[in-house]
């Protein structure tokens, strides 16, 4: 259960007037004539990005993820603005301070731009530093071959879910590019 606010506008007396209720579900209640009868409207989740949360890893990290994921795949493009902090963090059921970390790491991470008068957009990918591709070969890839011979995956296995991820990213930009 939880707790809305319904609001209702009198034209006579030009005042706004509320009540709480309880609802089973979250309703966003719009302020309306009070001589018409209540509309509600069930809220639905709106995540910015294609992706649920997972068990196992920070929220931090799955967030920051799930945006450099959209912004390779050109479900984000340069120059599109990005949501606030407030609003990531409401549409993704995070906590604020959370969603400014994010939004923070993204930026110096060169994968946002903040622009006065704009807000923050999306910035054009970064061009990779000296040590990423080799912080990638090196580091990343043997925890990936580590973790694949303890869950006794093979080559094979790993070689298949490689080229599906890339194919799917490579679809994804394709498909937001058309």
């Amino acid at each position: 259960m939880c707790c809305s606010l319904s609001l209702f506008y009198s034209e006579e007396s030009g005042s706004i007037g509320g009540a709480w209720r309880t609802a089973p579900t979250r309703h966003r209640l719009p302020i309306f004539p009070v001589d018409q009868p209540p509309f509600y409207c069930h809220s639905t989740v709106v995540t910015l990005f294609n992706f649920k949360l997972q068990r196992g890893s920070s929220i931090f990290d799955q967030v920051v993820f799930a945006a450099i994921r959209a912004c390779l795949s050109g479900e984000f493009r340069a120059g599109q603005a990005f949501p606030s902090v407030r609003a990531l963090a409401a549409d993704l059921k995070i906590h604020p301070n959370t969603a400014h970390r994010v939004v923070q790491h993204l930026v110096n991470e060169r994968w946002l731009e903040v622009r006065p008068g704009l807000g923050t957009v999306i910035a054009d990918p970064p061009k990779a530093r000296a040590g990423d591709r080799q912080r990638l070969l090196n580091g990343e890839i043997a925890q990936l071959v580590v973790e694949a011979r303890r869950v006794g995956a093979s080559l094979s296995d790993v070689m298949r879910a490689l080229t599906n991820e890339w194919s799917k990213l490579d679809r994804a930009r394709e498909a937001n590019e058309a």
